[in-house]
């Protein structure tokens, strides 16, 4: 009995210190890297643990089947070791993912300007780590419990009814799959991002999170509004960040007749100049209407990102107002009656001359018109128009003209008739 004894601790003793001495050569040479990469120093901080744990449950395993090789406890604890093994093992894998996970998301930062590419990527790893552990967890319990002939002789006549169950399940958790295969389709078709500034449910946010069942929007109000991932897929919602966060906005004022648009322009450039959230690109200030006794102003300014561009117009309308207020205040909207006295027969008018003033001249620049950006802008809402053939032309008589859309029709007819 006590050589018996003997023979089973030489056995795990042997099989553990193998084990050891493995486990040890691979941390040395993990810190040995680490002193060059810094990816080293953080896959060893992460794996240390579950590689240690599956060294050791190898070598003990190893120890005890060549003592306990020719006995009839090896059948009980072979089994033990394996389902300690593959626990163990999806521990390994699941540290490896998450590291690489990370590895990913480091080198895709996205505090920077310019970070579309970075947010698809970080969208898209977060995803696949999730249903990378996901997958790990499932097959390893399925292992585990395919290791016991019972539950393996339940799993074949599971298998062969998995035909109506898969209807059953299909039926009971539609919803749930549903949102699954939404949410890999908003990450694979770049349809959605972490990051994204979107408005949804007429609320204005950010994405914070994505998972396979859910998006969360981090409000701008500090609240967190959580939408299932078919909304996305269903429902039309904007994307201020699809191509780009840069944006373009619009400050509107009604006011009086007697204001003036040119001074209120030269003044717009004196407050863009004043504040760095005006990003440069454009600035327009055009009279929309001029109806119901008010005088319709917008001013449209652009930013680098949603933020910046509301606390610019923000800053423009507040710098108007006061302008308007201590420079120009004839210009405020006001309900005016004009009471006219009628003039007697053979007298001359009444009241004091009317001082002759010269009129102001009207901006010629705008925000489709009168620079190379402008230009630039209208060309993306214009296109050829085809010249459709006089009759006796063949087909070879075919010209397309360049024709503006919006072009005058009288215009054209007769540089038509001309040529």
């Amino acid at each position: 009995m006590l050589e018996d004894w003997f023979g089973f601790g030489v056995a795990v003793a042997i099989g553990v210190g193998g084990a050891l001495l493995f486990a040890l050569a691979v941390e040395v040479i993990m810190r040995l890297v680490a002193r060059r990469y810094p990816w080293a120093r953080d896959l060893q901080t992460k794996a240390r643990n579950p590689f240690w744990a599956l060294v050791l449950v190898l070598g003990l395993w190893v120890g005890v089947h060549a003592a306990l090789r020719n006995t009839d406890w090896m059948p009980i604890v072979g089994r033990v070791f394996t389902v300690a093994a593959i626990a163990t093992l999806a521990w390994l894998l699941i540290a490896l993912v998450r590291f690489v996970a990370d590895l990913a998301l480091a080198y895709n930062n996205i505090d920077m300007p310019d970070n579309r590419l970075a947010r698809r990527l970080r969208t898209q790893t977060l995803i696949v780590k999730r249903l990378a552990i996901a997958l790990i967890v499932v097959i390893a319990v399925g292992a585990e419990l395919f290791s016991f002939d019972a539950v393996r002789a339940v799993g074949a006549s599971v298998l062969a009814s998995a035909g109506i169950a898969s209807i059953v399940a299909g039926l009971a958790a539609q919803s749930v799959l549903g949102n699954m295969f939404a949410g890999i389709q908003l990450v694979f078709s770049d349809a959605l991002r972490v990051d994204d500034v979107i408005v949804a449910q007429g609320e204005w946010g950010r994405v914070g999170e994505i998972t396979l069942s859910y998006v969360v929007l981090d409000l701008w109000d500090d609240r967190r509004l959580v939408l299932p991932c078919t909304y996305f897929t269903t429902t039309p919602y904007e994307n201020w960040t699809r191509q780009g966060s840069e944006l373009l906005g619009s400050v509107e004022f009604d006011l009086d007749w007697r204001v003036s648009p040119q001074r209120m322009r030269e003044h717009l450039e004196q407050v863009l100049t004043e504040t760095p959230l005006y990003d440069g690109r454009a600035n327009v200030l055009q009279v929309t209407e001029a109806t119901a006794g008010y005088v319709r102003v917008r001013i449209l300014v652009t930013a680098k990102d949603a933020p910046t561009l509301y606390d610019l117009r923000c800053f423009v309308r507040e710098a108007m107002v006061l302008w308007i207020q201590s420079v120009m205040p004839d210009a405020a909207p006001a309900q005016r009656v004009l009471v006219s006295e009628a003039v007697p027969a053979g007298t001359g008018p009444a009241g004091p001359k009317r001082r002759s003033l010269k009129p102001e001249q009207a901006g010629e620049s705008g925000f489709f018109t009168g620079s190379a950006e402008a230009e630039e802008r209208a060309s993306h809402f214009t296109h050829a128009i085809p010249r459709v053939p006089r009759d006796g032309e063949g087909d070879d008589a075919v010209v397309e003209e360049d024709v503006t859309v919006g072009e005058p029709l009288e215009e054209t007819a007769g540089a038509r008739a001309r040529d």
